[in-house]
């Protein structure tokens, strides 16, 4: 009888073992599958932040080139000029494709170790008008490679007084704030030169 009573104890032991196991191998694997899918929907969503980011802007301009080839003391001289006329399509672009990070899903936390810099490219169409020109000065690969330059050199400045570049950060800013509210929504937490980011003005460049 006393057998039998310790055998029932020892089966509803058992019963009860099993259960607590399965109820303590639910939650587990519930938690686990809950941080594969929080780590896998931040991951997915760096990949759509993963993109060429690029403002375009228009910028005209007008300029004369006069070059004077002088002798004999400036007694005599042959000139050369031209009106140049400057249509220039600019970008500026954040390849964010560069971008490095690292997930650590242990912390809950996304670093992000470097954002590239911006990319500034500039396509100017010239073309020359009234061009004037001796024999003796004329018009030479050189004198035109100057007047590229001098046009690149002219828009890099209108560029740096625009708006363009900060036009440009505000949608870099943009495109990672995306990322900052999913990876809050989730519990998680951003950092970026050693600071945790908690809102899209942090993202200084």
């Amino acid at each position: 009888m006393v057998n039998l009573i310790n055998y029932k104890k020892l089966f509803y032991l058992l019963i009860i073992g099993i259960l607590v196991f399965i109820v303590i191998k639910s939650f587990t694997s519930d938690a686990e599958a809950t941080s594969e899918y929080n780590s896998n929907l931040i991951q997915e969503q760096i990949k759509n932040v993963g993109k060429l980011v690029v403002t375009e802007g228009h910028f005209s301009q007008v300029l004369t080139y006069k070059d004077q080839d002088r002798y004999f003391g400036g007694m005599i001289s042959f000139d050369k000029k031209a009106l140049v006329v400057v249509n220039s399509d600019v970008s500026v672009a954040y390849d964010l494709r560069q971008m490095k990070y690292d997930i650590s899903e242990e912390d809950k936390t996304i670093t992000i170790l470097n954002i590239p810099k911006e990319e500034i490219k500039i396509s100017p169409d010239i073309h020359y008008y009234d061009i004037e020109q001796s024999k003796l000065n004329e018009f030479t690969g050189e004198d035109f490679n100057k007047i590229t330059r001098k046009v690149k050199a002219d828009l890099a400045a209108k560029i740096e007084k625009s708006t363009l570049k900060a036009n440009a950060q505000n949608r870099l800013v943009s495109e990672l704030s995306k990322l900052l509210l999913v990876t809050h929504s989730v519990g998680w937490k951003v950092q970026y030169k050693g600071e945790e980011i908690t809102s899209e003005k942090q993202f200084a460049l």
